[in-house]
């Protein structure tokens, strides 16, 4: 338990950065999942448009600390290979 002053204030500012964080992965997540089910679809110009949607907003939680470089990285790539292999 937070007893001084200092590690009481710290343990608020985690509860807000926890909210802030939450809520920025789980809006990741959406964009994920709208490409992933465009994929599924089978529809190549509604995949292309999820992910250059998606792009961004992973890269956006590269910045705001949410995810690693290369973990948001390997994401994009990941579904860019996938979405391009739709045409193949």
């Amino acid at each position: 338990m937070a007893n001084s002053p200092q590690a009481k204030k710290r343990a608020r500012q985690n509860e807000r950065r926890f909210a802030v964080n939450k809520a920025r992965r789980s809006r990741i997540r959406t964009f994920l999942r709208k490409v992933e089910e465009a994929i599924a679809s089978g529809d190549q110009d509604a995949a292309k448009a999820a992910l250059q949607a998606a792009q961004p907003e992973i890269m956006r939680g590269v910045t705001k600390g949410v995810f690693h470089k290369n973990t948001a990285s390997r994401k994009v790539s990941r579904l860019s290979s996938r979405v391009k292999s739709m045409g193949a």
